[in-house]
């Protein structure tokens, strides 16, 4: 013990011997790449005064100096010029651009722009993707020109009638299709937002109207604007009406 008490205290006054009266800081920030974005690790922050420190892994580094040091970046034993302690602004925020190109773990896109489809956007590019799908027409007897110029039987549609388990498939695949096209224009006429700004219903009793008054395919092909309002507003009559009977016979 007597041996360490004295080691340490010749460390204490050795150390004060080095910095005698001079008023000591810390200097930290974060050392990026020359896109500014990407941060730089294993940077050596080096003070005249014979201290240093490492970057991390976010390029962060915290270094004691103090008012008359200088300090130097050096990345793969390429130093930057010495930046004065004494006309750094912030000491807390002293943060740096190399010269180097740094591919870190994550790459940052440029600016994205997300637009949102409209309905009938949405639907043409559905037919597009399944345009035979939806194209698709029983087998018939078909005539066709023949190069000559002679008229004879469309050999691919004579085949195609007595392809019966491809043709009963095809036919169920585009009602399912146009059954999906159906539900998602009324979806899209007949939305939430809609019927809580007419109706002013909400939570479950919204939810709950939404399915029991939501109105078929053919009603909104045939309804306008006003009258899909009205709808709307004489089904909410009808609804409130039922909430009142429903609470009275608790």
């Amino acid at each position: 013990m007597p041996g360490l008490l004295q080691f340490s205290i010749l460390f204490f006054f050795s150390f004060f011997k080095i910095l005698p009266g001079k008023a000591q800081f810390i200097v930290s920030g974060t050392v990026f790449d020359s896109s500014k974005i990407n941060y730089v690790p294993d940077v050596r922050v080096i003070s005249t005064g014979g201290l240093f420190a490492i970057t991390d892994s976010m390029g962060r580094y915290s270094l004691m100096v103090n008012e008359k040091d200088s300090i130097t970046f050096s990345y793969h034993n390429k130093p930057t010029q010495k930046y004065a302690v004494k006309t750094i602004p912030d000491l807390n925020h002293y943060d740096i651009s190399l010269h180097v190109i740094y591919k870190g773990k994550y790459s940052f896109l440029k600016e994205v722009v997300v637009f949102s489809k409209s309905h009938r956007q949405d639907s043409i590019e559905n037919r597009q993707t399944y345009a035979d799908v939806f194209s698709y027409r029983k087998p018939g007897i078909q005539t066709s020109i023949a190069p000559g110029g002679g008229v004879g039987a469309n050999v691919d549609e004579l085949i195609n009638i007595f392809r019966f388990r491809r043709n009963k498939r095809l036919r169920k695949f585009q009602l399912r299709l146009e059954q999906e096209e159906q539900e998602k224009y009324v979806s899209y006429r007949f939305n939430k937002n809609l019927v809580r700004r007419i109706t002013h219903l909400q939570g479950e009793q919204l939810d709950t109207f939404l399915v029991q008054y939501r109105p078929d395919y053919d009603f909104l092909m045939n309804a306008g604007e006003l009258q899909l309002d009205q709808y709307i507003l004489n089904c909410s009559y009808n609804y409130k009406i039922e909430l009142l009977r429903h609470d009275a016979g608790k």
